[in-house]
């Protein structure tokens, strides 16, 4: 079974969800050690955990920066994946912008919403006659507690492959 597979069948059940969640540590071993969880997906939103632990603590015992920011990517980027083909997209960070508003002390939530027409506006139409888009996803952070946290502007560039030059 293929990740698209997985995406779509993690959107009605638990076992496939469990299953992309094993997956997504085991692909990107930067993210394990956080703890990283997709907690619900559907064709337009995304929802994802961090748990409050110490490998994601800084120096004062809060959520750190740094795994707030890696989650805001995170949640962005398995949407986009969950949508757009990854035989046939590029899709690679190009800036990350965060506004942190409150110390974390708890375990955080993310949240991130599409729709088929902001997909079709800003991604599918452009590459018509572009080589690549840039988007900027907006992602809220809270707390278990509802304390708004962070939000990340993420900043996605995107190519389709045919048009991606690489050097040999």
């Amino acid at each position: 079974m293929n990740t698209a597979q997985i995406l779509e069948k993690a959107k009605t059940s638990k076992f496939y969800l469990w299953l992309l969640n094993w997956g997504l540590a085991r692909m990107i071993p930067f993210n394990k050690p956080h703890g990283f969880k997709v907690e619900a997906l559907s064709d337009q939103s995304i929802a994802t955990s961090l748990p409050y632990k110490s490998s994601n603590f800084n120096h004062i015992r809060g959520i750190h920066a740094c795994a707030l920011a890696t989650l805001s990517e995170f949640t962005t980027g398995v949407l986009l994946i969950s949508r757009l083909d990854p035989a046939k997209y590029r899709i690679i960070l190009k800036t990350l912008s965060m506004d942190y508003h409150y110390q974390g002390k708890m375990g955080v939530k993310a949240q991130f919403e599409i729709t088929n027409e902001w997909l079709e506006s800003h991604i599918l139409t452009p590459l018509k006659s572009a080589e690549s888009t840039d988007i900027i996803c907006e992602v809220k952070t809270y707390d278990t507690a509802g304390n708004h946290i962070c939000t990340g502007q993420v900043n996605w560039q995107i190519k389709s492959w045919d048009k991606v030059k690489m050097k040999v």
